[in-house]
């Protein structure tokens, strides 16, 4: 306390009570010099915190921010409602006592830090549904559709991208890039080629020429433990179609009400339509299971069994449809030899002059 602060206090006081006051004032006024050092200590460890907090985050996965978040949110917030409820109960209940007062507000917020912790660990699926709620708000109007990995695998959804029939926003969850990862990391020459090329329609997928914008998403539903239960799960939170060519999957998803697009089912439409009694051309590439049965196959895969076939293997024939079976694995064509196509005739006779 300066001198000109002292004399002007002096000057105001009653005579008894100078000293007394001036002594009570220059112990309880904190020194300049004290507040500064108090502040710059404050500054240091605000930012040695904050230093801290941002190089834990680095090695914090994103799953367990998000199992963080949720519970760090509800202590704060039941902390805060704790310090109110307290600062009310003080103001409009008369408590005076300024260690009763510590003690309620010191009380409250223990109990709201208990009740958040409990909250924000016990309650983290409300928090889910609440982040699936917003986030199914984002896909509204926009038909999303959910990638299974066997359709990834299989590939010719980028073709259906690129030629503009699948539209709508188109979503891979991270789980299942998960899965199509470990796939590729396999051990299995088969399994580790399948897993790649599922990664490189993955990236077709993602290119600017592709027809569709594609997504990768962070939502894993935890109370699922399965990949093909994740998808259908979060394709029921999100209003979403699966893409899938898994049977199981497709059959579970009806099941449980979620709409599901079978690539299968597509191929097969898109088949060539043959009616009995119709003459086609076929190429005769092995024999079949019967006496005298020949085997080819259309352009589009479609399995052709020649009755009479079995001695023009390696060559172009006119056949006659007789019958055409559907399968759960497509179409088989069933014909009987008609005759040599004359053009596989020309071209063998200039060959072998």
């Amino acid at each position: 306390m300066d001198d000109a602060a002292r004399a002007a206090a002096e000057k105001q006081l009653p005579p008894g009570k100078k000293s007394e006051i001036l002594k009570y004032v220059e112990h309880s006024v904190m020194p300049r010099h004290t507040a500064r050092i108090l502040i710059a200590l404050g500054g240091l460890c605000g930012f040695l915190v904050a230093v801290a907090i941002s190089f834990a985050l680095r090695f914090v996965t994103q799953e367990a921010f998000e199992r963080f978040f949720p519970a760090l949110v509800s202590v704060l917030l039941a902390m805060a409602t704790g310090w109110f409820l307290a600062w009310y109960v003080v103001q409009n209940f008369g408590v005076k006592d300024p260690t009763l007062q510590i003690y309620i507000q010191a009380t409250l917020v223990i109990v709201f830090f208990f009740i958040g912790v409990n909250l924000g660990l016990t309650r983290a699926s409300s928090w889910e549904n609440l982040v699936r709620a917003v986030s199914r708000k984002n896909y509204e109007g926009r038909y999303p559709k959910l990638l299974d990995t066997s359709v990834i695998i299989d590939g010719r959804i980028a073709d259906i991208a690129k030629a503009g029939f699948l539209e709508g926003a188109v979503i891979v969850p991270r789980f299942v890039l998960r899965e199509l990862q470990s796939i590729a990391d396999s051990n299995d020459g088969l399994r580790r080629a399948r897993g790649r090329r599922g990664l490189d329609v993955l990236k077709q997928l993602q290119a600017p020429d592709s027809g569709v914008t594609v997504e990768v998403v962070e939502d894993d539903p935890e109370h699922v433990n399965t990949v093909d239960g994740k998808l259908i799960a979060f394709a029921k939170d999100i209003g979403a179609k699966v893409v899938t060519n898994d049977q199981n999957l497709l059959k579970v998803a009806q099941i449980d009400g979620v709409a599901v697009m079978n690539i299968h089912d597509l191929a097969n439409a898109l088949k060539t339509v043959v009616l009995p009694d119709e003459q086609m051309h076929v190429r005769i590439v092995r024999e079949g299971k019967e006496p005298m049965q020949g085997v080819g196959f259309l352009d589009d895969g479609t399995m052709v069994v020649v009755d009479g076939g079995r001695d023009h293997i390696g060559s172009n024939v006119v056949a006659t449809v007789t019958s055409v079976l559907q399968t759960s694995n497509g179409k088989m064509i069933f014909t009987r030899f008609q005759s040599a196509d004359p053009q596989s005739r020309s071209e063998g006779m200039r060959s072998s002059a």
